[in-house]
């Protein structure tokens, strides 16, 4: 595992400085480049170039989305609508008996399913 340090955010023009956590950070190519190494992708200088855009747009994006949900005091949620369990009662049925279950096997041995073996004997 590598000891590298995390990729650096720098603010964007005139963005907020990092103490705000609406700070909208930017990414260098070594940074994808980090990203990608973490990732255990290899990815050519081309991409890296593309991917340091896109990553920043996402960045930016989430940057907004935190800086209004910062400043209108909404609280988290993980579904747009509230979601409710229905619950039945755990209701004892009956079931196979053992020899109702081993009827219906198209193998069996001392009682029980009888199963091509798949590993060898090595295993």
């Amino acid at each position: 595992m590598s000891s590298a340090p995390p990729p650096s955010i720098e603010p964007i023009g005139d963005a907020p400085v990092a103490d705000d956590p609406a700070a909208a950070p930017t990414l260098t190519r070594d940074d994808v480049a980090h990203l990608a190494h973490l990732a255990r992708l290899e990815l050519s200088e081309q991409e890296l170039d593309t991917y340091v855009g896109q990553l920043s747009v996402i960045l930016d994006a989430v940057a907004t989305v935190s800086a209004v949900a910062a400043d209108a005091d909404i609280e988290p949620t993980t579904h747009a609508v509230p979601l409710t369990n229905v619950y039945r009662e755990d209701v004892v049925r009956p079931g196979l008996s053992h020899e109702a279950a081993l009827a219906g096997a198209p193998a069996v041995q001392d009682d029980r399913f009888r199963v091509p073996q798949i590993l060898g004997e090595e295993q």
